[in-house]
């Protein structure tokens, strides 16, 4: 199974947003083998207005393949639900809670991908909630033996980086306790760093992806500012093969002017 991730589009209105996003998306769909499914592990929106979802959804649409989605920090829920899942997104609508936890899974192939929501409203730093992980747990336990992949957008544990390891996700103690012995999960798949990075958490792979809108600059590297714009946006591709190992290769996506002068 292939998988292509991305991860932080932070749709905005604005064309350097829209032109990254679109770049990506014509870089998959340009590709000899069409992913599998494509993985996108939050901050869709860069506000969270209804205008925004409008517009990713569009860009998305035009991915040539199944685009399976997670809310990121950045996320509204009710605009989220109604913009990119057209489920009701207003109070007293048909979904009995918009403003509950955006969880769902998927069946791709012989996995299952589990998109499970990290956010807290209004802040920036991430945990799973109690729902949450009752819903993972109940999950992953009506699955069986079937391998199943876990995305979410914050990741779990620190990268190096003082201020994204201040809004990583919190309490992940209590992830860690519930993978104990869950020999069927393959990895663990997030975003909210802006950086291509693989460690490890609970002993199991997590792999996270490189940001669409921005890489964010290590404490090591020369530049100012918190992140780069202008780097290229990136693409993580997850190889999962009959062993159930994952293989990752990251790839940056450059303009067709940038590429064609190398």
């Amino acid at each position: 199974m292939l998988l292509a991730h991305i991860s932080d589009l932070h749709v905005d209105g604005g064309a350097r947003a829209a032109e990254r996003v679109a770049r990506v998306v014509t870089y998959i769909n340009a590709m000899h083998r069409r992913p599998d499914a494509v993985l996108v592990t939050g901050d869709i929106a860069d506000h969270g207005t209804p205008a925004e979802y409008a517009e990713a959804a569009e860009l998305l649409a035009r991915i040539e393949a199944p685009v399976l989605t997670c809310p990121g920090n950045h996320d509204d829920r009710a605009a989220y639900r109604k913009g990119l899942l057209d489920l009701p997104g207003e109070p007293g609508g048909a979904d009995p809670d918009p403003y509950a936890p955006i969880n769902r899974l998927h069946q791709v192939g012989d996995y299952a991908i589990l998109m499970c929501d990290s956010t807290i409203p209004g802040e920036d730093g991430g945990a799973l909630d109690d729902a949450t992980l009752e819903w993972l747990g109940r999950t992953l336990d009506s699955l069986g033996d079937t391998p199943a992949l876990i995305a979410f957008h914050h990741p779990p544990t620190v990268i190096h980086h003082e201020y994204l390891d201040s809004i990583n996700l919190d309490d992940a103690d209590r992830l860690a306790g519930l993978l104990a012995g869950r020999a069927h999960v393959p990895a663990l798949l997030v975003g909210h760093a802006h950086t291509s990075a693989a460690t490890t958490f609970a002993g199991l792979p997590l792999l996270i992806a490189p940001g669409v809108t921005s890489t964010l600059r290590m404490p090591w590297e020369a530049g100012e500012g918190l992140v780069d714009i202008v780097s290229p946006p990136g693409v993580a591709f997850h190889v999962l093969d009959e062993d159930r190992r994952i293989t990752t290769h990251f790839r940056v996506v450059e303009r067709p002017e940038e590429h064609a002068a190398r």
